[in-house]
């Protein structure tokens, strides 16, 4: 191994301590180092095949606003389903339950004898008729009615939150909102959205534009469905101009989902102004080249200084990607040291 790639995880902390011990370095694969390749083909490597418990439920998360959100859950066997760590997994932006890398980490929470709830965002995986509302990134309260309904169902002892950039913002939001409270013990987010103004403004870069329109098209014609579906409620007119996700979160986000503009929608969704009150152990994965998730220096600064959370970046990886080098499930770098990072701080074991 060249001495550039012993060292390619730099990190805020001491890796070689504590939980983040449990991590392997990152090396990018060959050809790699582009973060816009990371990105676009981290969509594309494949994983192990997608086999668990195909168990479907569906999972009222906010009555008095009429909405649910759909939860595909996967239990491991009676008795010891109460007793085994549950680990709810949230997608990102126009993703869903059944993203590739969500249905990759959860092959390898299954494998480690973990429960499986793959949380679909509000409207996301088919789902637009089981809630008149949109989606943002301020629906942490969903994310905690979820945990909140099988903890009592099921009497679950320990759920470990893992979020994907918009899911990450949310399950960190949560977090610190939550502080200490059971079952919540854990919580892993791989290149979150934590300060969203500064991922919203980085997404209009020029370099960046591809992806702001690729969001942009899922955005607009979901809520094109959303107009259709609710005429009385939504004005599609709203959407004319839109160039920017900007736009959109100050045309629309904020005027339908209880937000004076975009910066006001922005401040008051993001983790970032709850991040210092996070306390269970939590891993932040950040990759210093991802095309376009920035933190702004305040939200570093509160972060390092929570002992709570490891912050661990990457030279390389891009957004959500970390392709290394490796073979098998050790390609999908995030994923499995997710999960390594998630068995060590709870005390279980290490997955297959």
């Amino acid at each position: 191994m060249e001495p550039q790639e012993e060292h390619e995880i730099e990190n805020v902390r001491d890796y070689s301590a504590g939980a983040a011990a449990a991590l392997s370095p990152f090396a990018p694969g060959p050809g790699l180092s582009n973060g816009h390749l990371q990105t676009i083909l981290g969509n594309y490597i494949p994983r192990r095949a997608f086999r668990l418990l195909a168990t479907e439920e569906i999972i009222e998360v906010d009555p008095v606003d009429g909405s649910r959100v759909l939860c595909h859950c996967h239990w491991q066997p009676e008795p010891e389903l109460a007793e085994r760590l549950a680990v709810v997994l949230l997608h990102g932006l126009e993703g869903s339950s059944n993203s590739r890398y969500i249905r990759g980490i959860a092959t390898l929470a299954w494998t480690a004898g973990c429960n499986v709830i793959r949380m679909n965002m509000r409207n996301c995986g088919d789902t637009d008729l089981l809630t008149p509302t949109l989606y943002h990134s301020g629906l942490s309260g969903d994310v905690g009615a979820v945990v909140s309904e099988f903890t009592k169902r099921f009497g679950l002892k320990k759920v470990a939150l893992v979020g994907y950039s918009m899911g990450g913002n949310l399950v960190l939001k949560l977090a610190g909102e939550w502080g200490a409270k059971a079952p919540l013990c854990a919580v892993a987010t791989v290149c979150p959205a934590i300060d969203l103004a500064a991922g919203a403004d980085a997404l209009h870069e020029p370099v960046n534009r591809p992806y702001e329109w690729h969001f942009l098209r899922g955005l607009i014609r979901r809520f094109r469905r959303k107009a259709e579906l609710y005429p009385n409620r939504y004005d599609i007119r709203c959407a004319t101009g839109v160039r920017s996700l900007r736009d959109f979160d100050d045309k629309i986000v904020a005027q339908y989902c209880g937000f004076l503009n975009a910066d006001d929608y922005y401040y008051r969704a993001a983790s970032a102004r709850v991040i210092d009150r996070v306390a269970v152990p939590t891993l932040i994965l950040h990759a210093l080249d991802d095309p376009f998730i920035r933190m702004f220096p305040e939200t570093r600064a509160a972060i390092v200084a929570n002992q709570n959370i490891t912050l661990v970046e990457t030279t390389h990886g891009g957004h959500c990607a970390f392709l290394s080098g490796e073979r098998g499930s050790e390609r999908h770098w995030a994923e499995v040291n997710v999960m390594r990072y998630l068995m060590q701080v709870t005390g279980e074991a290490h997955p297959s």
